[in-house]
C-alpha cells in the first residue's frame, strides 16, 4: 500500500466574488461558500423503527445540523471536518439501527440569504417556500433549475443548500443569475 497526502481544493475556491447586480442594499442577496467540514448520509436499517432521536446523537449539536433526507435517511451536516475514526465513532453509536456513508468529499454547502431569497429560489424551484409551509429547520430534495438539491431554511430570511460537488460551481452561477435583478454578494466563507 502507498502512502500518499490528499490534496484537498474546495469545490468554489474559484466561484466569482464580489458586488453583482445593482448597488442598493434594498433586497440585497448574499451567496456563501461554507465551509467543506463534514456530510454524513445516514441510513435506517430495515424495520428499525422510529430512530430520530439516535441519529440527532450523531449530530455535533448546531441548529439544523439534521436533515431529513427520505424515509430512513438524514443528512448530519457541520462545519468541522471528521477524521475516519470520528465517523467510525459516530457510527458505532448507531450500530444494528442505522449506518454512515461519508459524503464529505462529495457534496458541498452554499448559504444565500436575504429580504428577497424567497423570490430569488422560487425562480429555479417549485417547493412553496413560504414560511407557513417551509418553517426554519424544514428540509427538502428539490431541483433548482436543472441541480438536485437540498434545501434547508436556516432562518427567516436564510437558506442553506446542500448539492453534489460536480455540481456546486453550476448552481453558484445559477444563484447569481436568479439574484441579479435583487443586487447579490458573494463570497467564499474562510
Amino acid at each position: 500500500m502507498v502512502d500518499f497526502a490528499l490534496l484537498h481544493r474546495p469545490a468554489l475556491a474559484g466561484a466569482k466574488s464580489g458586488s453583482f447586480g445593482s448597488s442598493s442594499t434594498v433586497g440585497r442577496i448574499t451567496l456563501t461558500a461554507l465551509p467543506e467540514g463534514h456530510v454524513l448520509h445516514v441510513l435506517a436499517a430495515q424495520a428499525s423503527g422510529d430512530i430520530g432521536g439516535v441519529i440527532s446523537q450523531v449530530g455535533d449539536g448546531g441548529s439544523h445540523a439534521v436533515r431529513p433526507y427520505g424515509p430512513g435517511q438524514w443528512f448530519v451536516v457541520g462545519d468541522a471536518p471528521l477524521s475516519a475514526v470520528e465517523v467510525a465513532i459516530k457510527a458505532s453509536s448507531l450500530t444494528g439501527s442505522a449506518s454512515i456513508a461519508d459524503q464529505s468529499h462529495g457534496r458541498v454547502r452554499i448559504g444565500i440569504t436575504g429580504a428577497s431569497v424567497g423570490p430569488v429560489l422560487a425562480k429555479g424551484t417549485a417547493v412553496d417556500l413560504e414560511q407557513t409551509s417551509f418553517p426554519v429547520g424544514h428540509s427538502a430534495m428539490t431541483l433548482i433549475g436543472h441541480i438536485s438539491a437540498m434545501i434547508t431554511r436556516t432562518g427567516t430570511e436564510s437558506f442553506e443548500l446542500l448539492v453534489l460537488r460536480g455540481f456546486a460551481e453550476s448552481l453558484w452561477d445559477e444563484l447569481i443569475q436568479m439574484s441579479l435583478e435583487f443586487g447579490v454578494d458573494a463570497k467564499t466563507a474562510r
